[in-house]
C-alpha cells in the first residue's frame, strides 16, 4: 500500500513550463489518492509547485529541508509538516525512509543523486519500494540508454530494469499509483 510517496524533482524556477503543470497535476491526483506527500521541503521549483497542489486539494505534504536552506529562505511554511534537519544526508534518509514508494521528476544533480541512491539501496536490497521514473517528453531517455550500456558491458545484471517503472505522462503514473493501492485493497 502507498500512503506516502517521495517526490524527487527540481528545485528550478525556470524549468520548462510543462514540468509545473505535470507537478501540479501530480500534486492533485495524491491529494485525490489520499498519498502524503514526502519531500525535499522547498518552496521553489517543481517541489514548491507539488506541494502547493497537494495542500490546495486537501492532502498532507510533509517537508524536510537542511538549515542551511531553510535560512536561505526556500523553506516551504505551508505544510502539513516541515522538518528541519541538520545535513543533506539526513534529508536524504528521512525522505527515502518516509515514503512508501518514490516517484522522479524532472531535475538536476541533486535529484540524479537521489534517483541513483535509492536505485542502488534497491539493487542491494536495503528496500522493495516501487520507483517511478516519470519521463516527459523522453526526459530520461539519455540516463536510460547510459543504464542499458551498463547492462551491455556487465557492469550490473540486467535486472536492473526491475529496479523501476517508466511512465510517459502524470496519467500514467496516477494510474500506476492507484493499481498499486487497488491491488494492495484486495490482498487477503
Amino acid at each position: 500500500m502507498i500512503n506516502s510517496l517521495t517526490v524527487y524533482c527540481s528545485s528550478s524556477t525556470e524549468a520548462p513550463q510543462e514540468y509545473f503543470e505535470a507537478a501540479a497535476s501530480l500534486g492533485k491526483s495524491c491529494a485525490a489518492l489520499n498519498i502524503s506527500l514526502v519531500f525535499g521541503g522547498g518552496r521553489v521549483g517543481l517541489m514548491g509547485c507539488i506541494a502547493d497542489a497537494v495542500m490546495q486539494n486537501g492532502g498532507t505534504a510533509r517537508g524536510i529541508i537542511p538549515r542551511f536552506l531553510e535560512e536561505r529562505e526556500v523553506a516551504h511554511y505551508g505544510l502539513s509538516e516541515l522538518t528541519v534537519v541538520e545535513t543533506m544526508h539526513e534529508r536524504k534518509m528521512k525522505l527515502a525512509e518516509w515514503g512508501d514508494a518514490y516517484l522522479v521528476l524532472p531535475g538536476g544533480l541533486g535529484t540524479l543523486d537521489e534517483l541513483l541512491e535509492v536505485m542502488t539501496w534497491k539493487h542491494l536490497g536495503h528496500h522493495h519500494k516501487p520507483i517511478i521514473l516519470l519521463n516527459l517528453n523522453g526526459f530520461w531517455n539519455p540516463l536510460l540508454e547510459f543504464f542499458g550500456r551498463i547492462a551491455e558491458e556487465r557492469m550490473v545484471n540486467s535486472r536492473y530494469k526491475d529496479y523501476y517503472t517508466i511512465c510517459n505522462s502524470t496519467e500514467e503514473a496516477a494510474s500506476l499509483l492507484q493499481s498499486h493501492n487497488t491491488k494492495a485493497d484486495t490482498t487477503p
